[in-house]
């Protein structure tokens, strides 16, 4: 069930009914030259729908807000000031709760949200909520290897042989083959001289372009069988979920216990 698409009153049932509700998170920014600027968001939120159907969840509205700073010198890029992303994230969390949901999943469609999206899980634990957070993964583990069986290059990471599949299948009209660069790109390696690091400019100085892995190969057969595996994931994802006890029943023995200190 999409939130966007349910009147009032079915709304409110749905939240009786299900429980939960998916927070997808993408960005706006450039997929090489053959892909739309909102690949991240468009995927994510076909997935997670097309997952809610099977397991039923209520699916927030498409969310476009995310880290994507390395990305801010290309045309079509959105980006929002560090503090008031956190504090969107929060504010959107936050409503999802007042309109009676206990339990949020989030998942991410954007590689450059990896480290931004623990950490909003993370944050939970500053402020007592009245909702749970759960952070889903993006393919779980024994499917990967299924996932690594159809795809033919070995090197992914961006507008690369696996999303341009997986975009083929969703919306086949906004991909543009015929721009897919002639050749693949593989990481410069521009900061690799400090081993172990990590700086903002990290991905960039691998990928200035924008572009990771190979696309040439991809195909939209290719991609239904993969966004398959990343349903079949979150399926399993929201029915544990919405089966758990453990986590609310966590969150609220420990800020029992930062009660009891604050006393």
């Amino acid at each position: 069930m999409q939130w966007e698409q349910l009147t009032w009153a079915d709304f409110d049932q749905a939240v009786t009914d299900t429980g939960v509700c998916i927070l997808t998170m993408g960005v706006i920014e450039k997929h090489s030259d053959h892909l739309p600027l909102g690949t991240d968001t468009l995927n994510v939120h076909k997935i997670a729908c097309m997952a809610a159907e099977q397991e039923p969840a209520v699916v927030f509205p498409p969310f476009y807000f995310g880290q994507i700073y390395e990305a801010r010198c290309f045309p079509g890029t959105i980006t929002i000031e560090p503090k008031l992303l956190l504090a969107l994230l929060e504010g959107v969390l936050d409503e999802i709760g007042r309109n009676g949901f206990r339990k949020i999943i989030i998942v991410n469609g954007h590689g450059g949200n990896r480290h931004l999206i623990p950490f909003l899980a993370q944050t939970m634990l500053w402020q007592e909520k009245p909702y749970s957070v759960y952070v889903a993964e993006r393919i779980s583990a024994d499917r990967q290897e299924a996932w690594a069986s159809i795809t033919e290059t070995d090197y992914h990471g961006h507008a690369c042989e696996c999303e341009t599949s997986v975009s083929l299948a969703n919306h086949p009209e906004l991909v543009h083959m015929e721009r897919v660069p002639d050749e693949p790109a593989l990481p410069l390696g521009g900061l690799s001289h400090l081993l172990g690091n990590m700086s903002g400019a990290s991905w960039y100085a691998n990928h200035p372009e924008h572009y990771a892995g190979d696309a040439r190969t991809a195909t939209e057969e290719k991609g239904r069988q993969l966004r398959e595996l990343l349903i079949e994931t979150l399926v399993e994802f929201i029915a544990a979920v919405k089966a758990d006890e453990t986590l609310p029943a966590l969150e609220a023995e420990f800020f029992g216990r930062e009660d009891g200190l604050a006393r």
